[in-house]
């Protein structure tokens, strides 16, 4: 393992929640405004993530006041609070750039289903 790879490895974070592309995610990003820091959301759908280690980053899209709008966030940033997962989405793509062209409901990504045991098992406990 050479340097840079010990250096970068140690300035990632440890803990990065599991999403995928397609899913609703809210950011939380620390913003400074002279000498206040505070808290803002931005909650879209993941079009996008490259690169690996240190250099991921990941593309939400979101509708804002009749215009698309597109953010890329570093994954391992300090400037980067939070990542929520909202909803899981389901797609079959790796990149979601078709989105740009769509609007409204057009746009909007189906909800992933989950039949597994965990979720009869819940079914049967809310009953």
């Amino acid at each position: 393992m050479s340097i840079i790879d010990k250096i970068e490895k140690a300035q990632c974070k440890a803990s990065v929640p599991d999403f995928n592309i397609g899913d609703t995610v809210k950011v939380s990003t620390k913003i400074i405004e002279g000498t206040t820091e505070r808290i803002q959301n931005f909650t879209g759908v993941v079009i996008a993530r490259k690169n690996s280690g240190i250099r991921e980053t990941f593309t939400v899209r979101r509708f804002q006041n009749g215009y698309g709008v597109e953010r890329v966030f570093p994954i391992h940033s300090p400037r980067i609070d939070a990542i929520t997962v909202e909803r899981h989405g389901h797609v079959r793509r790796a990149k979601l750039y078709y989105l740009r062209e769509k609007i409204g409901k057009a746009a909007r990504v189906k909800e992933k289903k989950y039949f597994g045991p965990a979720a009869s098992a819940s079914a049967e406990a809310a009953k």
